[in-house]
């Protein structure tokens, strides 16, 4: 079945430019200003709508199998494809963990069955991912990984880190750190600091993350590997990757938009719709983060979507379970706060989103629109004022800080492999 996308605003080859877009099946076939379409079926747009490569996401929290009274693969990638995204990349704090080749495999076939969106696959650093025994790193790539994290927890031993790194790089496969120094975080639960005391809240000391991602840097240095630094937050740690890119060594980075968007200053109450890890951090930070971003040190955003149930989220900051989901909201947010102020251009955002992604993890086949490749993309629709609901959510996880918050600009419709996975008049 041919399908044709006509008279909306397209991103091809880092331009913002009307083009029709002709799907043939699963594939893109033809971009072009003028296309004749009588023997397909005409999607009619409009200027204001914007087609872009669908964005893809590092960073995500599927919580299938073990953890299903929060998410499941089906119910988060329908709110991927709600936020735009067309692949993610799921970490593998479940249960079992997927730290032996069966396993893992397991893994591969259930996200395949169930999504409704890519989902890569993460495989874990070490057993249990929090021991210090070492996976089967060949034998993880051979059952279909994606790549390695301990994410949700830190790897502890400089050792340990150390093989985990020689391992993956023998592989070719990149290193996805959660930095955190388990014995600096003094059982915080926001970022330590006058806010945190002024609240009698126990504080998250910055040096947490600072410390170790000092030492995974030299630890990269020494081995080669890709080493992938997950949910950026401190300006000390922008400051580092930089220097580690001057150093030319293998880094990457991420952001998560809510480190973007929120600083410690608005946490006015004890709420636990804002604890996450790593916590909001200071005005400056934040605004170091925003500057690393732009000037490329941080590479991409991630949503770090991170689902609970109202249970999960109720009561203090104290004993409430860190985490936020952003795979609906991401999109929305970021044009109304960084585009539509004129922080960034839309072509920014797009590439953060998902031309980044797919050059940084050599995903040929994602990232752009362009003839021959799969029919993955996204309708933007940049003029679009309208308030963030939760009854519009289709992730189980409603623990957002941004629920009843006012956007500008939302997701039209989502294609991928040129199926509708998402269209706005059916939510």
């Amino acid at each position: 079945m041919k399908i044709c996308l006509k008279g909306a605003q397209v991103f091809v080859n880092n331009h913002i430019s009307r083009q029709d877009i002709l799907i043939d099946n699963d594939r893109i076939s033809q971009i072009a200003p003028q296309i004749n379409c009588s023997e397909a079926q005409i999607v009619p747009l409009n200027p204001q709508q914007v087609i872009a490569p669908g964005f893809i996401d590092v960073h995500v929290h599927l919580r299938e199998p073990g953890f299903t009274q929060k998410e499941t693969i089906k119910t988060g990638t329908l709110a991927a494809a709600h936020g735009g995204y067309t692949t993610v990349a799921a970490m593998p704090n479940v249960k079992p963990v997927p730290d032996t080749p069966q396993k893992l495999q397991a893994m591969v076939q259930l996200n395949q069955r169930e999504a409704q969106v890519h989902v890569l696959q993460y495989a874990s650093i070490t057993k249990e991912r929090t021991s210090e025994q070492l996976v089967d790193f060949a034998g993880m790539k051979a059952a279909g990984a994606f790549g390695f994290s301990n994410d949700g927890s830190g790897v502890q031993s400089a050792n340990t880190m150390y093989q985990a790194m020689q391992a993956a790089h023998q592989v070719n496969l990149p290193l996805m750190a959660h930095i955190e120094d388990e014995s600096l975080m003094n059982q915080g639960v926001m970022n330590a600091g006058a806010t945190a005391q002024r609240l009698g809240l126990p504080g998250i000391l910055p040096v947490a993350e600072t410390a170790q991602l000092a030492r995974d840097l030299e630890l990269a240095a020494a081995t080669g590997v890709h080493y992938h630094a997950c949910h950026v937050s401190t300006a000390n740690s922008v400051a580092l990757i930089r220097f580690a890119k001057q150093r030319h060594l293998n880094v990457s980075a991420e952001v998560a938009p809510h480190h973007l968007l929120l600083d410690e200053s608005m946490i006015t109450k004890d709420n636990p719709q804002l604890k996450m890890n790593p916590p909001l951090r200071t005005l400056s930070d934040r605004q170091a983060l925003l500057a690393g971003l732009l000037d490329g040190t941080i590479d991409m955003i991630a949503t770090d979507h991170a689902p609970h149930t109202v249970a999960d989220k109720a009561g203090s900051m104290k004993t409430a379970a860190f985490g936020i989901t952003g795979l609906e909201t991401s999109f929305p947010l970021l044009y109304t706060h960084l585009v539509q102020p004129g922080i960034c251009s839309l072509a920014q955002l797009i590439q953060w989103l998902s031309i980044k992604p797919a050059q940084v993890f050599n995903l040929t086949q994602a990232g752009q629109l362009a003839s021959g490749l799969p029919a993955d993309l996204t309708i933007l629709n940049v003029q679009d004022e309208t308030t963030i609901t939760a009854q519009h959510m289709y992730s189980q996880g409603l623990n957002s800080p941004f629920i009843g918050a006012p956007v500008t600009a939302t997701i039209q419709a989502t294609m991928v492999g040129g199926q509708w996975v998402y269209r706005k008049e059916q939510a």
